[in-house]
């Protein structure tokens, strides 16, 4: 029980995390602070905080780089930290962290119809599971249309009493979120990055079957992907003024995105993946959506119309009815393992009283089960 419950509370644990990243990121950036020199500053102290850990912890994880290891961590730099923040931070500074959460609901679908091509999910669209996983897909890509392009008009909700002086004045000095045209690229730019997000699952899924050591791995990601974002920012802002960080919000912004958002849940994303796979990291998007909404509502004074509280609900429903047919389609992957490995075997046996992982990949099968096991 106590393995069962771990990969749930590490993913848990990272989308707390998350949600304080976007908040402190928000507030970043209404500041002035370039999202190019914040990201450069993240992987920095992300490979600072990782490099011990790997170091003391998987040591003898080294002997096990091959070239292909060292090809395909850095794709995984390139996809999952490089292209995918620069995309989430660009889309945060002229959207919202409520919107930006929303939109990265989509990532399920996406990594759904990705993994696809590497045989990594089926598709079985003349069963129901099938059914479930395609209409799913279709309910996040129209829900995340109608958050981009259409805005509606203002839902009145009661005032926080809570708000927090510093992040309301920073909010009423910023400008970026006045515009809907702004908004619209601004959500733009965040599909934009759960596209480059969905590839880094799927790189790091393969990875892992070959190299399973996440603190190795992700320092060695963080650092390429340091270096990748140091260029970029020096090449967009050549300013000394804009580098420069002091005892504010940017610090913190900057010191909290290296060690929580990159160093512990880059870290527990990739042994979350090894254990269950790509679709059981993604299906907690919704959690982070939950508790940005309360701490935008509540400290940031976050206003909410219905486009996006509409757009909103066709993702999430969107999400479980594809965890939905996920669910169903492992179930009879389990029975058709059951039964292949026969009762009275102490393989069968085990896998009847323990029971596979309910969000696990079918890959990690082989392949005549999970061609047989398609409801």
């Amino acid at each position: 029980m106590r393995g069962d419950c771990a990969p749930t509370l590490a993913m848990v644990a990272v989308q707390v995390g998350f949600a304080g990243l976007n908040v402190l990121s928000k507030l970043a950036l209404d500041d002035g602070m370039s999202p190019f020199v914040m990201i450069a500053y993240r992987q920095l102290v992300a490979t600072l905080f990782l490099s011990p850990l790997a170091f003391f912890l998987e040591r003898k994880a080294c002997r096990e780089i091959t070239r292909r290891v060292i090809i395909q961590i850095f794709f995984c730099s390139v996809f999952g930290a490089t292209l995918n923040q620069v995309l989430y931070f660009l889309g945060l500074k002229y959207s919202t962290p409520t919107i930006a959460c929303a939109l990265n609901n989509m990532l399920p679908a996406i990594t759904f119809i990705m993994a696809v091509p590497f045989r990594m999910e089926t598709v079985g669209i003349r069963t129901l599971a099938g059914q479930a996983k395609g209409m799913g897909t279709l309910l996040c890509v129209s829900g995340s249309m109608l958050m981009t392009f259409y805005r509606g008009s203002l839902i009145k909700v009661w005032r926080s009493h809570i708000h927090w002086r510093y992040a309301e004045e920073m909010t009423s000095s910023s400008g970026n979120n006045a515009s809907d045209q702004n908004m619209a690229v601004g959500a733009a730019l965040v599909i934009a990055s759960c596209l480059a997000w969905a590839v880094w699952f799927i790189i790091q899924a393969k990875m892992s079957k070959s190299f399973s050591s996440p603190y190795t791995s992700s320092a060695l990601m963080c650092f390429m992907a340091g270096v990748q974002c140091f260029v970029i920012a020096a090449v967009v802002e050549r300013s000394f003024s804009a580098w420069a960080l002091g005892w504010d919000i940017r610090l913190a912004a900057s010191l909290y995105t290296g060690l929580v958002g990159s160093g512990l849940a880059v870290s527990l994303m990739s042994w979350c993946i090894q254990k269950r796979g790509p679709l059981f990291v993604s299906m907690f998007s919704p959690l982070l959506l939950v508790i940005v909404s309360l701490l935008g509502w509540a400290i940031l004074d976050e206003k909410l119309y219905v486009g996006s509280v509409t757009g909103s609900a066709l993702i999430v429903g969107g999400l479980y009815s594809v965890l939905w047919g996920k669910g169903r389609e492992i179930k009879q992957l389990r029975d058709v393992r059951q039964r292949t490995n026969g009762d009275g075997d102490d393989e069968g046996g085990t896998v009847a009283a323990v029971g596979l992982p309910l969000f696990s990949s079918p890959s990690k099968l082989p392949s005549h089960q999970v061609e047989a096991g398609q409801p």
